[in-house]
């Protein structure tokens, strides 16, 4: 495949501005059962070439199917027609880019799709029935399991001729209770995206040890249904890892992608509460919020070799000391504000769409606070949050709510009383700035995301963030 587009490159020359080529070949399974039965066995594969061209200001854009030589020189042929067919505009450079040569892979030890489907099942149905206690208000288990395999192959008229390989995999169990009148739920690894995912084999799933946590996880549930309702007010929060990798990727992984601060993604994505202009001065928030994009971490969804504008993988502060010092980019919009490098966020879903800004792996960095224990000891008064339940942001990434679904008390530096429904608010530089306290290297993990949409027509993308429980001031908690 990669002759097929390298070839199709220099048929490229001399026709247009710019071209780049993409073979996508994609695999993916996704495994469910529900209170003792199959639900869902779901595999999908897909494979095609992706053709972008530049002449003058405009781009053009075809894929096909049809991964022969024919098939791409039609692509190419149509994705020409499309950019002579834009109104003339004056040329947008790109940032430039060291050619991408060679290959890359991601790092796993069991091939997920060598694992035979009756193994996985057996470890499902055990992971599920291990969450049913036989109370009646215990109404809904589910295991569920995924994994994907996605190959490349990258060229360009710029020289870039690479190809890569990553595989993923990720599980999770929930365990849903009502009494008639109210629904809870607890889940573990995580609850935003329906399981702990990263870059890795069947390992990652086995390592997990769902079974060992579905009685907690069952139990949980059911607790909560009699808990009393978050207190509201304002207080001192802890929020689990996991919540604080949810709220990295809403309120700044977001608010950094560099085509919504330009307006390019207003239509649909929304728009950002930071300005072009704000690079290197904006207040985000305290002195110990140290945000990186990195695409180089081992094990995390947003890492690669080369981005799909071919643009090697880098790690990059966007915010560091509190101050802003970056944001995400691809190689227009770098070169649209000046900047010297493409940040390599260009990231497309399959072989069909365009490669777009997207998040690598966004993640706050760890702190001093050696453990969780820690941090719930020197807080003294407040409250616990831990497992997203719901979100909501405006489409300038700037006012927020989250609800949770474990709330405890904190009292004298220890967890007390459980409480349901637990929520909190706030602005994100407001918020930002309450943080005070970080839990270090021994609580920080990357937590996989698989579900963060994005663009028009939609694409998906599976990222990672690095992230360890953290403390805020002066929140607003128990919101409506």
């Amino acid at each position: 495949m990669l002759e097929i587009l390298t070839d199709l490159m220099t048929a490229a020359e001399g026709r247009c501005a710019y071209a780049e080529a993409r073979h996508v070949d994609s695999r993916d399974e996704a495994i469910a059962v529900l209170n003792g039965r199959i639900d869902a066995i779901d595999s999908s594969a897909s494979e095609g070439i992706g053709v972008r061209v530049q002449i003058g200001g405009g781009w053009g854009f075809a894929a096909t199917g049809n991964v022969t030589r024919a098939g791409a020189q039609a692509a190419l042929a149509r994705a020409l027609a499309v950019a002579e067919a834009q109104p003339a505009t004056a040329a947008r450079p790109l940032a430039p880019v060291a050619p991408a040569l060679g290959h890359w892979a991601s790092a796993y030890e069991v091939d997920p799709f060598a694992v035979a489907l009756e193994d996985k099942l057996e470890l499902l149905f055990a992971v599920e029935q291990a969450m049913r206690t036989g109370d009646e208000r215990l109404v809904r288990t589910v295991a569920t399991s995924r994994a994907w395999r996605e190959r490349k192959a990258f060229a360009s008229t710029q020289g870039a001729a690479c190809t890569q390989e990553s595989v993923a995999t990720g599980a999770g169990i929930a365990a849903y209770a009502t009494d008639g009148s109210d629904l809870q739920v607890r889940s573990y690894p995580t609850a935003h995206g329906g399981g702990l995912s990263a870059a890795a084999g069947w390992e990652h799933v086995l390592g997990l040890e769902l079974a060992a946590h579905a009685p907690r996880v069952a139990e949980e549930a059911i607790a909560l249904l009699s808990a009393p309702p978050c207190p509201q007010g304002t207080s001192t929060i802890v929020l689990h890892g996991e919540q604080v990798a949810l709220q990295v990727h809403e309120s700044i992984g977001h608010a950094l992608e560099l085509d919504r601060i330009l307006l390019g993604e207003a239509s649909y994505a929304g728009t950002s509460w930071v300005a072009p202009g704000d690079l290197g001065s904006l207040r985000y928030g305290s002195d110990l919020v140290h945000v990186t994009a990195d695409a180089t971490l081992p094990g995390g969804l947003g890492s690669f070799g080369w981005d799909d504008e071919g643009v090697a993988a880098v790690r990059a502060d966007l915010v560091e000391g509190g101050v802003l010092r970056g944001a995400l980019s691809n190689r227009e919009s770098a070169a649209a504000i000046g900047l010297g490098a493409s940040g390599g966020c260009a990231r497309a879903d399959g072989f069909a769409r365009q490669p777009i800004v997207r998040m690598t792996n966004v993640s706050l960095e760890p702190g001093a606070v050696p453990t969780l224990a820690d941090l719930i000891a020197d807080t003294g008064e407040g409250l616990y949050l831990e497992s997203n339940r719901s979100w909501s942001i405006d489409d300038r990434r700037l006012q927020f709510q989250f609800a949770t679904e474990v709330c405890r008390e904190i009292r004298d530096g220890e967890l007390g009383r459980l409480y349901r429904n637990g929520s909190y608010a706030g602005v994100t530089p407001r918020f930002w700035g309450g943080l005070d306290a970080v839990c270090g290297p021994g609580e920080w993990r990357l937590w996989g995301l698989t579900n963060c949409g994005k663009g028009e027509p939609g694409q998906i993308m599976e990222v990672s963030h690095g992230a360890a429980p953290a403390r805020f001031r002066d929140v607003q908690v128990g919101v409506a």
